[in-house]
């Protein structure tokens, strides 16, 4: 998006070309005032006082202050600030949206202070590709040969780049999901595939890989033929469970197009069969959006109508316990109606507390709290539906400066 604000240096040419891999981020539309931006203090506290001042600061206002002189970026963007868990103030989770395209920029919105700020993404080729995060790492896989992954933090914008697992790489679907331990900073990945059987429509292959950053190796923990359902794109990991769902193929009686795999990865020993760990969904349901909120399974699901299960009616929201769901809340109507054109599909995920909804026709934004069971609309969207059949997608992430791939 040319002249958009971004990620924007405005220190000299020669700092520019050293801090390559930090540049700051700014509110849409705002400009950096340079002039007078000399603090008399800043030659008499010692760094590590400096360091702690600028700890306090939110994650925007800590890149805008990288911008104010040589010695507060090299603070800033050291190792030491970075890393120490103890200059991350908490944060809510921002929601990055952009436009399917094969220039993948767009902008993040901070939930605070209601803004929206513009960002370059790291790596990503095209915005088809799959996209998960956890605890401030965000890992990309491409989607032809979902081969190509990377890992990066996309405020540090420091990234790395991963092998796919080994064996045969193309599926029919693919769905992706990762969990970072908040303590050691070490991530699983884990990649469902889904495989129809040559010449039968209703049996598909279901493999599970594993990926574990300790052992930078993937292992192939789980091959399974089911009868009359296949696998999709949407799973989470969550208290050590890898959760996905799976769609109706047909050839089996079912009440519902949907259903929930449980399939502990933190204990392989014991397994059942990917059969045996089926949870039904809560209702009839045009498509499902899986997030972990605090260790717990959070699903934000379309209703479909009785007679229609194809066409929406409604938004859900319900929480997993003990393999039953429980309905934690129903959007209310002028909400579900904001969106205007409203398809059977849309684009949904949270952290923490925060829930963001998104309709893949426009670039509304809609927050849910689940500490205080509320609603509100974010606000617009710099991003502005050019032509009608324009589609706008996202995903949330963590903004944190000490993790890195």
């Amino acid at each position: 998006m040319a002249g958009d604000t971004s990620w924007i240096s405005h220190l000299d040419d020669g700092a520019r070309r050293e801090t390559r891999e930090f540049d700051s981020v700014l509110e849409f539309g705002e400009e950096v005032d340079t002039e007078g931006s000399a603090v008399s203090v800043n030659t008499v506290l010692p760094d590590e006082l400096v360091e702690r001042i600028l700890a306090y600061l939110p994650v925007v206002s800590i890149f805008r202050a990288s911008s104010v002189c040589k010695r507060w970026h090299e603070i800033v963007t050291s190792e030491r600030f970075q890393w120490n868990p103890s200059n991350s103030l908490p944060q809510r989770p921002w929601y990055f949206m952009f436009t399917y395209s094969d220039e993948p920029t767009g902008y993040a919105y901070d939930p605070i202070p209601r803004k929206w700020y513009g960002i370059e993404l790291p790596f990503i080729e095209t915005s088809s590709w799959f996209v998960v995060s956890s605890y401030g790492l965000v890992c990309f896989m491409d989607n032809d040969s979902r081969s190509k992954l990377c890992m990066c933090n996309p405020i540090t914008k420091r990234c790395r780049r991963l092998e796919g697992p080994p064996g045969l790489k193309f599926s029919d679907y693919s769905a992706l999901a990762m969990s970072v331990n908040r303590k050691s900073h070490s991530y699983t990945l884990a990649i469902v595939k889904s495989k129809q059987i040559p010449e039968d429509f209703v049996q598909w292959e279901i493999s599970i890989h594993i990926y574990r950053s300790e052992k930078e190796a993937w292992m192939t923990t789980a091959t399974e033929v089911l009868m009359g359902w296949r696998g999709g794109n949407e799973s989470v990991i969550c208290n050590g469970v890898l959760y996905f769902l799976v769609y109706l193929a047909g050839g089996v009686p079912s009440e519902s197009r949907h259903a929930l795999i449980a399939y502990n990865i933190s204990n392989l020993t014991s397994q059942p069969t990917l059969r045996r760990s089926f949870i039904a969904a809560p209702c009839s349901l045009t498509c499902g959006r899986l997030m972990n909120m605090k260790e717990k399974l959070v699903m934000v699901g379309g209703i479909g109508k009785q007679d229609r299960p194809d066409i929406i009616k409604g938004i859900g929201i319900w929480v997993l316990n003990d393999r039953k769901w429980e309905e934690i809340v129903r959007m209310p109507h002028r909400y579900f109606q904001g969106f205007g054109e409203f398809d059977d599909v849309f684009a949904s995920s949270g952290t923490d507390d925060q829930i963001y909804i998104q309709s893949y026709g426009s670039p509304a934004l809609l927050t849910f709290d689940l500490n205080l069971k509320q609603w509100k609309w974010s606000q617009k969207c710099p991003v502005s539906k050019r032509f009608p059949l324009q589609l706008f997608t996202g995903f949330c992430f963590e903004p944190r400066l000490e993790i890195a791939p």
